[in-house]
């Protein structure tokens, strides 16, 4: 079944495709005609790609130079509030429209009708000899809990060849296996019985079902302190879609929270959930994308790009953790996914939640204004309370030398393991140390290819660029003077400090979490699922332990480093230390035990440190809204980031000094443009970036004159000029 105008055969029809063209292509409708919103395959020079009927074509031709469609291919079509969407969130963030459609067409084999395919499982035999290639082959099976491969996906997640696989199979180590493709996914059942509530969860949940019964658009900031059970309401949410018989779609922003959600959905709902994000498999992936666009996937749990999945009836979206800076999509297409969340959303007529203990700032003020609803949980569930918070200050309670653990606080980690209890000490800093120093000459070691220092990694014995991925091995010379022995670490990462505690506590179990640390989804599923039946004493963790992980056995917090955000001048530096140090702090006495959490901070008096202590959070949010609103920055006033990225120093100064020339249309409105200036980091990858920022009043047709303004310059062939509505970072 179709949903827009139909075209007969040889009407003119324009296609998008997701090639980087950046408009509709115009070809001749096939035999038996078209629809706008039907998939297609279409001649582009020498290949045929898949396509969206998008309209009428635009002519201006030759006629006779304009070829049929290929075919149509076998799935349901786009349907016009997707086409709205895709087309509003495109003309918002300037995106390319063919970009969003390579968002909302990443379906391995689309089209292809279902059928079996031949998948590659464990089997039972051994191999008569492990290799490292065979090892890899048989990891990554393991990793994903025996869910069948096809050879070449197999052979490209473990990096083999398929010899290999070959070999294994002869052994008897892997067999070949028929597999139905896309077989439906298990009903849920809304009605069972969840969780008992206490009487506030009971309150929000109520309410929140009522708007989603509405079958009308909302949004609604949740929002509840750390453990006060926010899962449990949202999920009576859900139970509200799936008795109305639409779609769900639960946004996380950390794919190893996904394994104890699917859990908590299949404990609620009597099946588990679609999936969709990069730890799940090809075949997977197309099994979700067809079963969302059937309407045959009642709830979908997904990482952001599950936004653009092709949804017949949403619901209801919720977005977990809502603050959280992953839901920005920073390469390709620049989106924020709460943003175009709620735009979706507005368009499908469906509820938004936005879930969060500390929420982003633009949320708090749409709630504050009246235009979102807002709902809190100001308890914790049952018998757990909320952490004691208290600020070591290191002017007075200063670390031994070449320590970073003050006294106090590793006397109350001491206490903890004698009371068989955990400890976690947080650094949001990987590796082992930020700077590696030659002591002889004072050369810094950094990455040939971008302007970042190298970050040493002991446990890999390697000298890592966060920017662009390089590393290389710990060398034992300065490599500018080559004086041995020389080479220094200066500062910490949680290497440096889980070397000092075990050290400080050789008997204990320490574990570290840590993003570089870890090498799949699922081993830090495990690892966490370890360290929560009490597998640690003492947990050294990045920001990836703030999200959302339950320890019940642990009981003290200690942040080595609370000022570590406040550096630099960052528009939300605030906002994030106060959102993550609350995060982590929130993992303290989530069961009967009460809990602690320490700041180490030189700064204790310092306007966002007394705000976390005191545990005011709607005093900091006024206080950062009233200075958002002085300064005119976001909410209260708009930004946007203008990177230009070029091959030299020269050409990427000389497209940002044109751009400046040319803003006159920007400030006839009002807006402030600044720059063009070297980005903090301005080697990447050997190319140099240079940024523009625009500052402007809210309100003003925005987009339009940057899109205006960026047409008015002639940029280089081997030039990007990027724009980034309301930017995240500014690196």
């Amino acid at each position: 079944m179709s949903h827009g105008r139909s075209f007969p055969q040889g009407a003119l029809v324009g296609v998008l495709t997701a090639e980087p063209l950046d408009r509709v292509l115009d070809y001749k409708a096939p035999e038996g005609g078209v629809s706008t919103g039907d998939f297609v395959v279409v001649p582009l020079g020498p290949r045929k790609v898949a396509g969206v009927v998008w309209g009428p074509g635009e002519g201006g031709f030759d006629p006779a130079k304009i070829r049929p469609v290929a075919g149509l291919l076998d799935v349901p079509p786009m349907r016009p509030e997707m086409r709205e969407f895709l087309t509003r969130a495109a003309d918002y963030t300037l995106t390319p429209l063919s970009m969003m459609l390579r968002l909302a067409t990443r379906c391995p084999g689309l089209g292809q009708p279902p059928g079996t395919r031949d998948v590659l499982r464990r089997g039972q035999g051994a191999p008569d000899r492990m290799t490292p290639a065979r090892a890899r082959v048989l990891e990554v099976l393991e990793e994903h809990g025996g869910a069948g491969f096809a050879p070449g996906e197999l052979s490209q997640l473990a990096g083999v060849s398929s010899s290999v696989l070959k070999g294994l199979e002869a052994q008897g180590a892997l067999v070949r296996v028929p597999e139905p493709r896309d077989r439906p996914y298990d009903r849920l059942d809304g009605s069972l019985p969840g969780r008992p509530l206490s009487d506030d969860q009971t309150r929000a949940a109520e309410a929140l079902r009522a708007t989603v019964a509405t079958r009308r658009y909302s949004t609604t900031l949740l929002k509840g302190v750390t453990g006060s059970g926010k899962t449990e309401v949202y999920l009576e949410a859900v139970a509200e879609a799936l008795a109305q018989g639409r779609q769900a779609l639960v946004l996380l922003p950390e794919i190893a929270l996904t394994g104890a959600f699917l859990d908590r959905v299949e404990e609620r709902f009597g099946a588990k959930p679609a999936e969709w994000h990069s730890g799940v498999t090809q075949a997977e992936r197309r099994r979700c994308w067809n079963a969302v666009a059937e309407g045959q996937a009642q709830l979908v749990v997904g990482a952001r790009s599950a936004l653009f999945l092709p949804f017949r009836d949403l619901g209801l979206l919720v977005v977990d953790e809502e603050h959280d800076s992953s839901y920005k999509q920073e390469d390709g297409a620049l989106y924020h996914a709460r943003d175009m969340g709620v735009l979706r959303a507005s368009i499908s007529n469906a509820a938004v939640i936005l879930a969060s203990a500390t929420p982003a700032l633009e949320t708090w003020a749409n709630a504050d204004a009246g235009k979102y609803a807002r709902l809190d949980l100001p308890q914790r569930f049952g018998t757990a309370s909320l952490p004691e918070m208290a600020a070591v200050d290191m002017r007075t309670d200063t670390p031994e030398r070449g320590t970073w653990l003050s006294p106090g606080l590793v006397e109350q980690v001491r206490a903890r393991i004698e009371a068989g209890e955990q400890s976690l000490l947080f650094l949001n800093r990987r590796g082992y140390a930020p700077l590696t120093l030659c002591r002889a000459c004072g050369h810094q070691l950094g990455c040939t290819h971008c302007d970042a220092r190298l970050v040493e990694h002991r446990f890999r014995k390697r000298l890592v660029c966060h920017q662009c991925g390089d590393s290389q091995p710990i060398p034992t010379d300065c490599p500018s003077c080559h004086v041995e022995g020389k080479l220094t670490a200066i500062g910490p990462g949680v290497e440096r400090i889980a070397e000092e505690v075990t050290a400080r506590f050789p008997d204990a179990r320490i574990a570290v979490l840590s993003s570089d640390q870890l090498e799949s989804a699922r081993a830090l599923k495990a690892r966490i699922e370890q360290i929560a039946a009490g597998g640690a004493d003492i947990i050294v963790g990045t920001q990836i332990v703030a999200k959302g992980h339950n320890f019940p056995l642990l009981t003290l917090v200690g942040v080595v480093d609370a000022d570590l955000g406040l550096m630099g001048a960052d528009l939300r530096a605030a906002e994030r230390t106060f959102q993550l140090i609350r995060q982590v702090a929130g993992r303290a006495g989530r069961a009967e035990r009460p809990g602690v959490a320490l700041l180490q901070t030189y700064q204790p008096e310092h306007g966002v440190i007394r705000a976390i202590l005191n545990g005011d959070e709607e005093a900091f949010w006024r206080a950062e809204a009233a200075a958002r609103e002085a300064a005119g920055a976001p909410p209260y006033g708009r930004m946007a980031g203008v990177i230009i990225n070029a091959p030299d120093e020269q050409r990427a100064f000389g497209v940002g000094r044109a751009l400046a020339q040319n803003a006159g249309g920007l400030t006839r409105l009002g807006a402030q443009v600044f720059g063009p200036v070297a980005a903090p980091v301005a080697r990447v990858r050997g190319r140099i970036r240079v940024r523009l920022l625009v500052k402007a009043p809210r309100g003003i047709a925005l987009q339009a004159a940057l899109a205006a303004w960026r047409s008015s310059v002639q940029v280089p062939s081997n030039t990007r000029v990027t724009i980034d509505i309301d930017p995240q970072s500014f690196y």
